[in-house]
Order: C-alpha cells, then sequence, then structure tokens
C-alpha cells in the first residue's frame, strides 16, 4: 500500500497546500464542555447548567529536516507559522484543512511552537520540530442540521451577533468565506472591521 502523505490544505482567499515533509508519529483529539455552576441554598453541591460545547482541538508534532540540501529549515516551518496571520481579504488568519488518510480535520491553527535542533556551522538551522494545535470550525450549517433554512439563493435577514464577522457569515450562508464582499457591499459597507454588533444585515442571494 503506498504511503499517504499528510498535508495542509489552506482554504483562505489564496488557496494553497503545504506538503507536510514527514507524516507525524502521533495525534491527539481534544473535546469539552462547558457547564455554569450556580450555587443553590440548602443544596449540598452545585446545579450545573450547560453553556455550550468546545471546539475540538487537533494537536501534534510535525518534523522538518533539510540538512542534505544544505538550505535552511525554515523555509518549510514558515508556511505553516503564517497561517496565524491574518489573511487581508478575509481579515482574520485563514481556515485550512489538516488532511492525512481517514483523518480530514477542518479548522484554524491556534498555536505553532517552532523548536530548532541543529544547526550547520554557519547558524543556519536545518531541522526543526513544530508543535501546532488546530482548533475546529463549524457553520451554524453544520451544527444545526436537522433546523430547517432557507436556501443560500434567496435574500435574508441576519442580525450581527458579538464576535461575527462578515467572513464567517459568508462562510456559514455560501459555504463560501470569500463571497463576504457580496454582503459587505449588499449593505453598504466599506471598512467590515468595523461593522457594529446588533446591526441587520441582508444576505443576498448568489447569482
Amino acid at each position: 500500500m503506498a504511503l499517504k502523505k499528510a498535508m495542509i490544505i489552506v482554504l483562505g482567499s489564496k488557496q494553497q497546500t503545504i506538503d507536510v515533509l514527514f507524516n507525524p508519529n502521533e495525534y491527539s483529539l481534544e473535546s469539552g464542555n462547558n457547564f455554569s455552576w450556580k450555587t443553590i441554598p440548602g443544596l449540598q453541591t452545585p446545579i450545573a447548567q450547560f453553556i455550550s460545547g468546545e471546539a475540538t482541538t487537533l494537536s501534534m508534532d510535525l518534523f522538518f529536516d533539510s540538512y542534505e540540501q544544505g538550505t535552511d529549515v525554515r523555509r518549510h516551518t514558515a508556511k505553516v507559522a503564517k497561517l496565524l496571520e491574518v489573511d487581508k481579504d478575509l481579515h482574520a488568519p485563514p481556515a485550512c484543512r489538516f488532511v492525512w488518510g481517514s483523518l480530514d480535520f477542518k479548522g484554524v491553527v491556534e498555536k505553532v511552537t517552532q523548536k530548532f535542533t541543529m544547526f550547520l556551522d554557519s547558524g543556519l538551522p536545518v531541522r526543526a520540530t513544530l508543535s501546532v494545535t488546530f482548533r475546529a470550525l463549524q457553520s451554524m450549517k453544520e451544527q444545526y442540521q436537522n433546523i430547517p433554512r432557507q436556501s443560500a439563493d434567496r435574500t435574508k435577514q441576519k442580525m450581527l451577533e458579538q464576535g461575527d464577522q462578515l467572513w464567517m457569515i459568508a462562510g456559514e450562508e455560501y459555504e463560501e468565506p470569500g463571497q463576504w464582499r457580496a454582503i459587505a457591499e449588499a449593505n453598504g459597507i466599506d471598512n467590515p472591521r468595523l461593522v457594529r454588533t446588533g446591526r441587520k444585515l441582508t444576505i443576498p442571494r448568489l447569482e
């Protein structure tokens, strides 16, 4: 059976694929829930009230080695670290997918720790280990699959909630974050970073 190579597929405005030089030896998936613990007079223990689930995280160490080529290993590691930077079109770091065999994890890179472990006499780093954490992204459509919703070919209204970004709404409604401009144009928004919470937005149909 042919060896499956792991890769990171960037889903931002400029989609690209980052090849992982060596498959990870292991990875871990972590999930959790948030509860509010309310103290009630007369009861020995507090009452738990479910608030929400936490997004699943995927963590792993990725190994990079450019010793035989004699080149700077940061040419490879920088591509992963760059996923923490804000995409100028999305106004947020891009979403991505980590794909390896049966694992297909969609999320954002939440944390990258770079450890350089081997150097040439010149001080050029040629070996590194990156500890990478991805956090899952799920649209409202994915989370509420059983709730009937209007299709993306019909105009609808949406109230902007705390933390909402136009690219996130475009991802939920159109399954394409880069379509945020259609929402901005329909609502006369020049700077999407200055849209106030509580504003009612028109979500236009896509032609």
